[in-house]
């Protein structure tokens, strides 16, 4: 097996309705005017927390209204918390939903807090032109949870099915406190569906500072007050006032101690008689 499709995605929709969280479930319609797709999002679950942001899943039952093939679809299911700000999104991706069938997808999704409400965005993904033949290709990394791209595309999060056309394309995997992973990837016209691929992210070896102008330093922190930081990179030291700091990921390190080495006192020199 080896590598992805480009992926334009064209906005049509946005649709929004109350979710009582881990409690209830919500129905929305797409598009709303003539809807075509029913989407029932399951309860809530949360699976794990890292640095102050949590991952949910939910089952979604996907029901198609009408008397056509669905190849592909895509949503985008935003959270918002009570005040209708947006707190986390995730990836639904769809594929060969028949006239008037039921499917149930899994929807994964990281959020700073439970969400009140949800916002849908629905995209069209043309994946290929009509007729052009796509290998469905299941995605996994380890650890799981990983914001997969395709192409330079967002492709949903691991585990994850993608359609790819014939060709060259190129399989990228990003998880927070963890190294980026990718990989290139052909598909050849004699592919055959059910393959799938793992991706292996590495721990990161060095501490990470987010800055809240969007740049990612890659270092050692060396130390830190109330007021800067100290890290170097690349050998260089760098002094950051905390207030250009937006967040900190440091790596766990181990210290050896040395054993004290005691030196032997020199021997003391007898009386002369």
């Amino acid at each position: 097996m080896k590598k992805a499709v480009a992926i334009f995605a064209v906005i049509l929709v946005l649709a929004s309705g109350v979710c009582l969280a881990k409690d209830s479930s919500i129905t929305l319609q797409w598009p709303q005017d003539k809807p075509a797709l029913k989407l029932t999002f399951g309860k809530f679950q949360q699976i794990a927390v890292l640095a102050g942001q949590s991952t949910f899943v939910c089952d979604v039952v996907v029901e198609n209204l009408t008397d056509k093939l669905v190849p592909h679809a895509s949503f985008t299911v935003y959270g918002n918390d009570r005040n209708s700000v947006r707190i986390g999104e995730g990836l639904l991706l769809i594929s060969d939903l028949n006239p008037q069938q039921q499917v149930k997808a899994r929807l994964q999704f990281t959020s700073v807090g439970v969400p009140a409400s949800l916002t849908l965005s629905a995209k069209k993904d043309m994946l290929a032109a009509p007729g052009v033949k796509t290998i469905p290709l299941r995605v996994l990394s380890v650890p799981p949870g990983a914001k997969l791209k395709v192409d330079g595309q967002e492709a949903g999060m691991t585990p994850v099915m993608v359609r790819l056309t014939i060709g060259n394309h190129n399989l990228d995997l990003t998880k927070e406190g963890y190294a980026p992973g990718g990989t290139p990837l052909e598909v050849t016209p004699d592919e055959l569906p059910g393959g799938s691929i793992t991706v292996e992210l590495g721990g990161l070896s060095r501490d990470t500072v987010e800055l809240r102008d969007g740049t990612v330093l890659l270092g050692d922190v060396l130390s830190m007050s109330l007021t800067s930081v100290v890290v170097s990179i690349d050998g260089k030291e760098q002094t950051l006032e905390r207030n250009q700091i937006k967040k900190m990921m440091l790596v766990e390190r181990q210290v050896t101690q040395q054993p004290v080495v005691i030196q032997p006192a020199p021997p003391q020199s007898q009386p002369k008689h």
